[in-house]
């Protein structure tokens, strides 16, 4: 992509265009993911002292900033032992590959004091990392700084330095994977699939072939527990929905629960996908990506509940959201832990608060309580926890049915923490709405949850669905369309 050219941008002449480059981090982008030092193949890794400076300043924090701020400078200690740092330590027979032949990436940690440039002057840690790449560039060096700070990106690019996002982790929003296909099929295959239960999916290789704008035919995967949405040719009013049996070549028809999952029944085609992927219990990880009202938390906290409360197939149901508020954080709430708590989850109450009404909810019992008071009742007997993601890292998370609320604003790195530590019997959903994220560092393409949907296509005992229409109130629904 062409970028604008300042007055500096013509002093750096690269020397080699066939060489190495050399990627700057911005501590960002380590904080980001640890492992952001390894993935650059047979390239260098250029760290700005300034950024262990800031890894210092992080790494007493008990957060996952903290941890991640401990796991790169644990990272840079084992390279110290195998050189100079700056000098650059190959990293290659080591930490994740190299060999073959091809140069091996390296780690460098350049303590130069830099002159800065007039624009740049003030002696602030972005300056500083940013005059490291500025060097590097009018040295003639192959330079890339590489950062998640847009205003960062914005003045290293101004002063004519190749700057980049951290691509590594990102996905193609613009065909994320959606959990579904539609399909036309011919008259008769949705009256067989209900009739014999399970239909080869080669039956359906025909309605998934498609032409491209080129002309060229192509197939489209029917990826494991992928829903088809199934329409009959000239007969729109006669549809059907099937699913991909997990390591089958059939699909098996979905008419969704006969009768309500703890007092609620699916109100469009996602939210009977959903809430069949969620009582499903050979499936332990499920995706919910959708915007306000489509009710994504709803239906994963009313299924949880139906497991726990009713079909007791899991120990305890255990609901978590990330410290991440638009306004201020947890810790400058009033009150103690567990004041701060019912504030911050208060979304989540109020799901819960919905369910244990009077609208036909099981649990109903012949004495007066309060919505209130069963709800701490179910929190006192330890078969509801709601806690903030930040408090139940470490620990052993067996037989439980598991939700985290707004993952869109966790990190891949942080999900695959999440996801990699829960124990045997559990069952994960994550939900979230990628266009509302108050990450700083994350966007719609980067984000913990849209890296889970694109990577767990196809895995047998994933499954996801993108819920799309709001069912919250017509007023939810227009304004989230429309503003």
């Amino acid at each position: 992509m062409p970028r604008g050219r300042s007055a500096t941008a013509g002093r750096g002449r690269i020397k080699d265009e066939s060489g190495p480059k050399h990627f700057v981090l911005d501590t960002n982008v380590l904080l980001h993911n640890p492992e952001a030092m390894f993935v650059f193949q047979e390239h260098d890794v250029v760290i700005p002292f300034a950024v262990i400076e800031e890894l210092d300043k992080f790494k007493r924090g008990n957060d996952d900033i903290g941890r991640n701020a401990r796991e790169c400078i644990r990272h840079l200690d084992r390279l110290r032992t195998r050189g100079r740092l700056v000098d650059g330590v190959p990293w290659g027979n080591g930490k994740g590959g190299g060999g073959g032949g091809h140069r091996s990436g390296r780690v460098r940690v350049d303590a130069s004091e830099h002159t800065r440039p007039g624009v740049i002057s003030d002696d602030s840690p972005d300056n500083r990392i940013i005059a490291t790449a500025w060097s590097l560039h009018n040295q003639g060096v192959r330079t890339v700084f590489v950062s998640k700070d847009l205003n960062a990106r914005i003045k290293s690019d101004a002063l004519g330095i190749r700057t980049e996002d951290f691509e590594n982790q990102k996905v193609d929003t613009d065909r994320l994977y959606s959990g579904f296909h539609v399909l036309d099929v011919e008259s008769g295959v949705i009256d067989e699939l209900y009739n014999d239960r399970m239909f080869p999916l080669e039956r359906l290789a025909r309605a998934l072939r498609s032409t491209t704008a080129e002309g060229e035919a192509y197939q489209r995967e029917v990826a494991p527990n992928q829903f088809l949405v199934l329409r009959e040719a000239g007969k729109e009013s006669h549809t059907g929905l099937a699913r991909r049996l997990a390591d089958t070549e059939h699909v098996i028809p979905v008419a969704g629960p006969r009768k309500p999952v703890f007092g609620i029944l699916a109100r469009n085609l996602q939210q009977t996908m959903a809430l069949d992927l969620l009582m499903d219990e050979e499936i332990r990880l499920v995706t919910l990506l959708g915007s306000a009202g489509t009710g994504k938390t709803l239906v994963a906290v009313a299924a949880g509940m139906a497991k726990v409360f009713t079909e007791e197939r899991y120990e305890k149901l255990l609901v978590a959201r990330p410290i991440m508020p638009m306004g201020r954080d947890i810790g400058y709430l009033p009150g103690d832990k567990d004041e701060k708590l019912t504030a911050w989850m208060q979304p989540i109450f109020d799901n819960i608060a919905y369910l244990l009404s009077t609208r036909g909810a099981p649990m109903q019992t012949t004495e007066s309580h309060s919505i209130e008071q069963r709800l701490a009742k179910l929190m006192a007997s330890g078969k509801l926890v709601l806690e903030p993601l930040t408090y139940i890292r470490g620990r052993s998370i067996p037989h439980q049915f598991m939700i985290v609320d707004e993952a869109q604003n966790l990190t891949p790195h942080e999900v695959k923490t999440i996801v990699s530590r829960v124990g045997e019997g559990t069952k994960v959903v994550l939900t979230g709405d990628i266009e509302q994220i108050d990450n700083p560092y994350l966007d719609s393409a980067s984000n913990g949850l849209s890296y889970t949907v694109e990577r767990m296509k196809g895995v047998r005992i994933a499954g996801h669905v993108t819920l799309m229409k709001s069912e919250r109130s017509e007023l939810a629904s227009l304004a989230a369309s429309l503003l």
